[in-house]
C-alpha cells in the first residue's frame, strides 16, 4: 500500500507526537502531511524519522510561527486541499480537524482520534469565559468561528473508514458528537525511560503545563490548607504567576525543568496528584512507572487507569474539599501500595504495546477493506 500519515501541526514532541513516533516505527514508509511543521532538528530525527512534511499554506501565512492557532477558521479549509488521491492508505492523527481529510470509497483511511475538537464541544462556555470572549465583537467573532468548527466537525464525522480512540471516555464523546462507534488503542507510555523507585520521599508532585483545565490551581489550593504536607509543581505555562502567588510555604513551584530532573522527582514522590479530566493522561502511567501511585480524578482516562486501592486513590469531584479528603485517605494507607506492582502496571500501557496493536489493528482492517 502507498499510505500517507496526516497530522494536524508540528511544534512540539507532546502527546500526539508520541503517538505520530510510534506509526513512524511501525511502518517508515509514509509520506507525511500537517499544517504547519516547525519542528527542530533532533524533534524531527526522533518523531519523522528525519523526513520533512508536506504543510497547507498555513505554513507561509504572516506570523504563523507562533500565531499558527490565530488562523484556526481556516484550518478546515487547508485540510480539505490536501490531495491523497495517490494513496491507498491515510492514517490521520486527529483532536481538531484532520479527520476531516478527503478521501474516495477506494481508499482506506483510518483516525486515530485524541479527543474531539474540545474548545468547540465540551469546553465551549469555559473557554470563552476563560478567554474573556463572552461579550464584545471578539466574542461574536469566536463564537461564529466555533460554531462553523461544529457544524464542519460533525458534517465530516462519516469521512473515516474507521475512528480509534485512545480512552473508553473519548470512545464515549465519539459517540455522542459524532454517533459513530470507535474502537480503543491505549496511547504509547515510555515506561523504559522511568525507574522504578521503592524508597519515596516525604512529598506529592504534579506535573503539567500551567492552564486553567489542568486544575493545577485548584490542587495547590488544597494543600495551602495542608501545610504540613508539601507539594512540588513542575510546570511552565499561562498561569504560572497566578499559581505561585497564591501559593504557600510548603508549596514549591519549580516552573520547567528538563526531563531528567523531572524525572528524579517523579520517582522519588510519595504520590501523584492529578484533577484534570484528560482524554488518557500520559503522565498519569509515567508516574506509576516510576512505582509512585497516583490520587486522581475519577473522571476521563484517570477513570480508566487509577485503580482505588491498588495504584492510586480516586476522588470524585474537582474541589479542593475532595482532593484534601483524598490525600488524607491515601496517607492512612500508603503502606499498603507496592511500588512493584504499581510498575508492573504501567507496563501494560508501554509504547511497543502501542505499536503492536496498531499494526495489527491497521493490518486487519486492510485484509477486511481491500478483500470486499
Amino acid at each position: 500500500m502507498k499510505k500517507a500519515l496526516l497530522h494536524e501541526w508540528f511544534v512540539d514532541y507532546a502527546g500526539s507526537e508520541k503517538c505520530v513516533e510510534s506509526f513512524t516505527n511501525v511502518y517508515n514508509d509514509f509520506d507525511i502531511y500537517s499544517l504547519v511543521d516547525f519542528l527542530d532538528q533532533e524533534q524531527r530525527r526522533i518523531i519523522l524519522k528525519g523526513k520533512k512534511s508536506e504543510t497547507s499554506f498555513i505554513q507561509n501565512l504572516p506570523f504563523s510561527r507562533k500565531s499558527f492557532r490565530n488562523y484556526l477558521f481556516l484550518f478546515p479549509y487547508a485540510i480539505e486541499q490536501f490531495d491523497f488521491s495517490g494513496y491507498d492508505f491515510i492514517l490521520t492523527n486527529s483532536h481538531l480537524v484532520t479527520k476531516g481529510a478527503l478521501t474516495t470509497s477506494e481508499q482506506l483511511h483510518v483516525t486515530y482520534c485524541h479527543s474531539p475538537m474540545r474548545y468547540a464541544w465540551d469546553l465551549y462556555h469555559q473557554y470563552l469565559d476563560e478567554s474573556g470572549l463572552k461579550k464584545g465583537i471578539k466574542g461574536t467573532a469566536a463564537k461564529a468561528t466555533l460554531h462553523y468548527l461544529r457544524n464542519w466537525d460533525q458534517g465530516t464525522a462519516n469521512r473515516p473508514d474507521y475512528i480509534l480512540a485512545n480512552s473508553f471516555y473519548t470512545a464515549r464523546r465519539i459517540k455522542k458528537i459524532y454517533l459513530r462507534d470507535a474502537d480503543v488503542i491505549y496511547p504509547p507510555v515510555d515506561t523504559d525511560k522511568f525507574t522504578l523507585t521503592e524508597q519515596k520521599d516525604n512529598y506529592y508532585i504534579t506535573c503539567s503545563r500551567l492552564v486553567p483545565y489542568k486544575k493545577i490551581r485548584l490542587i495547590v489550593e488544597a494543600f495551602n490548607k495542608m501545610p504540613d504536607k508539601k507539594l512540588v509543581v513542575v510546570g511552565d505555562g499561562p498561569d504560572f504567576n497566578k499559581i505561585r502567588k497564591i501559593a504557600a510555604q510548603n508549596i514549591e513551584m519549580m516552573g520547567y525543568l528538563p526531563f531528567a530532573e523531572m524525572k528524579i522527582l517523579m520517582e522519588k514522590a510519595k504520590a501523584f496528584l492529578f484533577a484534570a479530566i484528560e482524554d488518557f493522561g500520559i503522565v498519569v502511567l509515567e508516574s506509576m512507572a516510576c512505582g509512585t501511585p497516583v490520587i486522581a480524578l475519577n473522571k476521563g482516562g484517570t477513570a480508566e487507569t487509577v485503580k482505588d486501592g491498588f495504584n492510586g486513590i480516586h476522588f470524585q469531584e474537582q474541589s479542593a474539599a475532595a482532593i484534601i479528603d483524598a490525600v488524607n485517605r491515601f496517607e492512612k494507607s500508603s503502606d499498603k501500595f507496592n511500588p512493584a506492582e504499581i510498575a508492573a502496571w504501567a507496563e501494560k500501557f508501554n509504547r511497543k504495546e502501542f505499536e503492536t496493536g496498531i499494526k495489527k489493528y491497521i493490518e486487519d482492517k486492510s485484509n477486511i477493506f481491500f478483500n470486499r
